[in-house]
């Protein structure tokens, strides 16, 4: 899925010191740019616990696998926006790139 950039408008209100004559008020619009709303959260990759099999039936296979390294043994597969660590054949992290 491609990236877009996006714009968050941000309205921050300012409110001034009251006084007795009256408050003050005033509003500015904050542009910021190159914020991606669409940004992966925790559901769109491997949650802990989900077997490599429904792993890959989800999101398909890794463009890249690690072999098993150390005691328990840990696996890694890279994906184009996340990486997914297994500990056996049970997800215990996931990562966004």
């Amino acid at each position: 899925m491609p990236s877009l950039t996006r714009f968050l408008v941000v309205t921050l209100a300012l409110t001034g010191s009251l006084c007795s004559a009256g408050g003050s008020a005033q509003a500015d619009t904050l542009l910021i740019q190159g914020v991606d709303a669409a940004k992966p959260t925790m559901a769109d990759r491997p949650t802990p616990g989900t077997s490599m099999a429904r792993v890959e039936a989800r999101f398909g296979a890794p463009a890249s696998r690690s072999a098993a390294v150390g005691k328990p043994p840990i696996t890694r597969w890279d994906y184009a926006d996340f990486v997914v660590f297994f500990e056996y054949d049970h997800v215990i992290h996931s990562v966004r790139r």
